[in-house]
């Protein structure tokens, strides 16, 4: 693993930012994995004016989206398709046929998972992953547990999950999420793991203690060999680095 300290938020967005330029600067069709949450927002507003000033830079991306809130209707308030929509698809311009997505209600969230998991068995793998660091240790919605789920599946989401500031309005908060596996991450040939926000602390000291376990899953990415993990200020406040 890579391990970069940004002295803020401004230097990591730019540094993720500048990589994934150069990743789809190197591979037009790239597929990407794209996370939510606060951590990736700068690096999307990166990505988003490097396509507006090289038109033909994502012309050609695909995108993938890593996790869903369950039962959130899709335009509403906090899901993670309104946060991709407005923040990266409808910037670039990515067109359906590049765009594989959980939906946020299916009928069958055990069907919508499979059908997820074969979109990825033809259009994959993953060429970049991008995610962010929960603060009990997360990525996506694979939650710290005695075990942990290889494929897409339907997570039961912890409460550090369901405090999350996306869905802190909602009521009732969601109880579950969709999200790829622990396996379909690790497949990716390139992940970046954007480690920014108060409160993390703990889970960036297990990290870096690079011992791997499935109560802390983001330490599973130490079982990769081309992992980039930018850690901002604010996360390491209280650790000596």
């Amino acid at each position: 693993m890579n391990v970069r300290y940004c002295e803020d938020y401004d230097s990591l967005s730019t540094q993720a930012g500048s990589l994934v330029v150069a990743e789809i600067t190197k591979k037009k069709n790239l597929l990407l994995c794209a996370a939510t949450g606060n951590s990736p927002i700068g690096l999307y507003q990166h990505l988003v004016r490097a396509s507006a000033a090289d038109t033909s830079l994502c012309a050609a991306l695909r995108i993938i989206k890593l996790d869903e809130w369950v039962g959130i209707p899709e335009n509403g308030p906090g899901s993670c398709e309104r946060y991709l929509r407005t923040r990266l698809l409808d910037p670039l311009g990515i067109a359906s046929e590049r765009y594989i997505a959980f939906a946020s209600m299916p009928l069958d969230p055990s069907e919508e998972c499979r059908r997820i998991r074969s979109e990825l068995e033809r259009h994959g793998p993953i060429d970049l992953c991008i995610l962010g660091l929960g603060a009990n240790g997360h990525i996506g919605f694979n939650e710290p547990g005695p075990s942990l789920m290889p494929q897409c599946h339907v997570a039961r989401l912890s409460e550090e999950s369901r405090r999350h500031a996306m869905v802190q309005s909602l009521h009732p908060v969601p109880h579950f999420g969709l999200t790829l596996g622990m396996q379909e991450i690790l497949a990716a040939r390139r992940i970046v793991l954007l480690v920014a926000g108060d409160g993390k602390d703990q889970a960036v000291a297990g990290l870096l203690a690079g011992e791997v376990s499935t109560t802390l899953p983001a330490s599973l990415l130490w079982l990769h060999q081309n992992v980039d993990c930018l850690i901002g200020q604010n996360a390491t406040r209280g650790l000596a680095v």
